[in-house]
């Protein structure tokens, strides 16, 4: 039984990083209460249940995570009359795992005597008329190897001089053969950033040695996302902790420079310690900017996040040589910022074990990178749709002949906070005393998911 400390806490916000950091401080003592204004557990890894899902239920979560759908197969009035999303797991937006079985995800459960079984995949790559899988074979490896180790394990000193050294310049001295196209290609991936003269090389390479523990660099959890956001909410409240959903949080209370609290629901609620795991854009919505130094304020406000158009394909077939697999593929001229776009098709979801389709079935997810403005745009989302579906009839030809329905959200905070040169990424320590920030977008080993798993672990081993 573990003995209570004098300290209470209240996190803001029940996704990846808010219930991670929840069961850690949860198993050191604290007193932890999770605030969650949605009804469901996950934040923007959102996983939805199909057969428990109504059309205004589902829009409504969209709108509430910075996504909306503007194309489906057939449309989505007519899916959810005939019900054909039952027994089907949905995500808002595709979220892969950097790290599979071996992510920090499993570190952190590991502290708990627990895990997630991973699906895992090395990467393949798409051309119109194969694919490689994977994407480099052993000769290739050998070839890039001097100058891929060189890169992926330099010190912290180095990469904090690579901070501000675009993929493009790094391009230019290394890019050389299949070299050029891994820091094309996997770049953009990795940070879901299409333009490579954004993307920070260092920032790259600290999440891509990340992915380098001795498993496949891309997982995806069975069951679907909501069977992590279960397993860490089971883990909260058998060690006291406990979870507030449908709760609102309208104000964050700061006085004298000190965070006193939090007001939900018009009640006022005092505690000595408040992280907040929400969009850092979103912060001054509910914290008086008045409080905070105002450099701080026009950095907070001006980061800018990622966006993407994802793509889900429900198919009555798919070749046995391709389940299980992941692919890359990269759209050269389309248009869009950077020029090029990178996307990924997974397998791994059509998988009999990922049970997140009915038996017979197989759930195909992808993504196109693109920016937040051109995940608002229609006419961009247009030519994007048309990219993902010309994609995947390169692996498989005649998918529509087997196409039970299609849906394309798309999600300008894929990320909350894009890892480019020009984003400063803020500390989780704030300007106010005893106030804290955490998840994709702040100062930590990582990018998307595992950023959230890093920054809700170094608030813990660090600050409190």
């Amino acid at each position: 039984m573990v003995t209570k400390k004098n300290k209470s806490i209240a996190i803001i916000g029940a996704g990846i990083a808010g219930l991670t950091a929840g069961a850690l401080l949860c198993k050191k003592g604290y007193d932890v209460s999770i605030f969650e204004k949605q009804s469901t557990l996950g934040g923007r890894a959102l996983a939805l249940n199909g057969s428990n899902l109504t059309i205004d239920e589902y829009k409504k979560a969209l709108a509430s995570n910075n996504c909306f759908v503007p194309f489906s197969t057939p449309d989505l009035q007519t899916i959810f009359e005939k019900k054909l999303f039952d027994n089907y797991y949905l995500d808002l937006g595709y979220h892969a795992i950097g790290g599979g079985v071996l992510s920090n995800l499993n570190d952190v459960l590991s502290e708990f005597n627990e895990s997630i079984e991973f699906l895992e995949s090395y990467v393949g790559l798409i051309h119109s008329n194969h694919y490689d899988f994977p994407f480099l074979s052993k000769i290739d490896k050998l070839k890039i190897l001097p100058n891929i180790l060189r890169l992926l394990f330099a010190s912290e000193h180095t990469l904090q001089k690579l901070d501000s050294i675009s993929i493009t310049e790094t391009i230019n001295r290394y890019g050389k053969g299949k070299m050029k196209h891994i820091l094309e290609v996997f770049s953009r991936t990795i940070t879901t950033v299409n333009n490579l003269d954004r993307i920070s090389t260092g920032e790259m390479f600290r999440a891509q040695r990340n992915l380098y523990r001795g498993s496949k660099p891309v997982g995806y959890p069975i069951g679907g996302l909501g069977s992590i956001h279960e397993k860490l909410a089971e883990i909260i409240e058998s060690h006291g902790g406990s979870i507030h959903l449908d709760a609102n949080v309208e104000k964050i209370l700061i006085e004298n420079g000190r965070v006193k609290g939090i007001e939900h629901n018009g009640k006022k609620q005092f505690f000595e310690t408040v992280v907040y795991s929400g969009l850092l854009q979103h912060l001054f919505r509910i914290a008086d900017e008045s409080k905070f130094p105002e450099p701080y304020v026009e950095m907070m406000k001006s980061l800018t996040g990622t966006g993407s158009l994802c793509a889900y394909y429900s198919l009555n077939d798919v070749p046995d040589d391709i389940i299980g697999k992941t692919f890359h593929f990269i759209e050269r001229d389309c248009g869009v910022d950077g020029n090029d776009a990178v996307g990924m098709i997974d397998f791994m979801s059509a998988s009999s074990d990922s049970k997140i389709a009915p038996n017979g079935k197989f759930l195909v997810q992808s993504y196109l990178i693109c920016t937040p403005s051109e995940a608002k745009d229609k006419k961009t989302l247009e030519k994007l749709k048309n990219i993902l579906d010309l994609n995947l009839s390169y692996l498989i030809s005649d998918y529509k002949k087997s196409l039970n329905w299609a849906i394309y959200p798309s999600v300008w905070h894929l990320d909350g906070v894009a890892k480019t040169i020009d984003n400063k990424k803020p500390q989780i320590q704030t300007p106010i005393e005893n106030f804290y920030v955490i998840g994709d977008g702040v100062k930590a080993m990582g990018i998307g998911f595992n950023c959230s798993l890093n920054s809700s672990r170094k608030l813990v081993d660090e600050y409190l």
